[in-house]
Formats: C-alpha cells, structure tokens, sequence
C-alpha cells in the first residue's frame, strides 16, 4: 500500500499550479517567536508594559502612542534578525519549475519565503523588512532596524515611518487580496496549508473552495485545525521535514 507520502509525492509530480498557505509554523522551524513571543509578551498574553501585545501592535496605539508601538516594532526586527529559511521554505522554493507555477500565500512578516526563493508570493500581512512613510510614498528595505532613530522619521517629508506590516484593527493590503483573488479563480491542482492555526477567513476558504472543486488538500500541522476536516492528507510531524519526505517521494531533488 502507498503511503501518503507517496501519495502526495504523485500528486505533485502532476500538478501545475500549486498553492501553499504558510503561518508561524513554518517560521518556528528558524527559531522565529509569534508575534506573541517576540513582544516580550508573558504568558497572560500582557507585555511588560502591563498592555496586551495585540494593543502595543495596534493601529490605535500606532496612532495615539508611535513611541510605544515603535518599542515592539524594534522587538519584533530583533527576533527575525539574521535567521534563515529553513527546509520547509527552500522545499517550496524548490518545486518550482518551468512546467509548475508555485505560489506562496503567507501570514508570515519574516520574509524568509522570499530568501529561499520563491517568486510567487502573497504577504498577506506585509513586511517587517520594509519600511514606509504614514505620509508620502517614501519605502525603503532595511536588513535590521539598527540606524533607525527610536521614532524614525520620513527622509522626505519628516512624517513618522512605520513598518509595511498589518497592525491589528487594520485590514488586509488589498492589492495582495486582489491578486491572491485572481489566481484562485484561475484555480490549482494541489492545496496545502502548512503551519497555520486557520482561524481567518481569508485563510480557510481558499482551502474550502479547492475542497468543493475536488482539488487536493495537505495540511501539515501538529495540531488539528478548522480547515482539517478538507484535507484530504494530514502530516503532523515538523514542516521541513514532511515537506522533504514529499519532495523525496516526488523525486524533486
């Protein structure tokens, strides 16, 4: 009997359009922390300037206090600064070939996906990486926060910069949606959802979506999720190395 890495391994041998939906799962593999962990955040979920961590990184306190949510931005540069990708990241980067379009939806900021390889990507949260002005279309891609005043202003305009990254109460970029949209609609062969706990829409229905239309789904996570019950394969084990069993079964090198 075939196993399910043989399985899915076949699948992808097939498949020309190939969607991976990635959360911190795939990150926690390079020793990347939640947002959670990376604000300094205890175990109450408060930070240690008695706020919880989803007020410090909120367009609210963004607005009202810059100083203090510029403390946590700094946090959060500092817990991504200098990790790599992984395997699971160079896995996806790999199957990407002349004959097979892979795309990458992510709710990860870390930009690791990118450093892999991978082209075709939705950041669906943004970039810790890249920095824009509040004001005028100044942006620039900074490696580390470090030449960043405390509340670092626009070199053109003096506004206050910020990361291009999605505080909470804010919505989704909507040119990424747009453009993640319109590549669903054409449709793909094969769906996997790695490392995401699938709590928001915009997450599960493209896994619901590929259910109903008969398209496969992988979920790779250790814990069962709210799309679990779409997924046709279910890998508990760590990301890097299930996705690596599949490419091997695959014989994608």
């Amino acid at each position: 009997m075939k196993s399910d890495f043989t399985k899915v391994g076949e699948l992808l041998q097939d498949a020309r359009r190939v969607l991976f939906i990635t959360g911190a799962g795939v990150s926690a593999e390079s020793q990347i922390p939640t947002f959670r962990g990376a604000t300094a955040a205890f175990a109450d979920g408060m930070t240690e300037d008695g706020l919880p961590f989803e007020e410090v990184l909120s367009a609210e306190t963004f607005q009202r206090n810059p100083e203090l949510s510029w403390k946590y931005f700094f946090l959060l540069e500092l817990s991504i600064r200098g990790k790599l990708p992984n395997s699971a990241h160079r896995a996806m980067a790999a199957l990407q070939t002349p004959r097979r379009k892979v795309y990458v939806a992510t709710q990860n900021i870390d930009e690791l996906h990118q450093r892999a390889g991978s082209q075709n990507i939705f950041e669906l949260h943004g970039n810790l990486r890249r920095i824009i002005c509040t004001k005028c279309d100044y942006h620039a891609h900074r490696e580390t926060y470090e030449t960043l005043a405390k509340l670092p202003r626009c070199p053109q305009c003096q506004a206050i910069l910020r990361p291009d990254i999605v505080l909470y109460g804010e919505n989704l970029p909507q040119p990424v949606l747009d453009a993640f949209r319109n590549e669903q609609n054409k449709g793909f062969d094969l769906v996997f959802s790695v490392g995401t706990t699938s709590l928001f829409l915009y997450v599960i229905e493209p896994v619901a979506a590929a259910a109903r239309r008969g398209i496969p789904v992988v979920e790779i996570n250790p814990e069962t999720t709210p799309i679990s019950n779409f997924a046709d394969f279910r890998f508990t084990e760590p990301a890097g190395e299930t996705l690596r069993r599949i490419l091997e079964a695959a014989a994608i090198n």
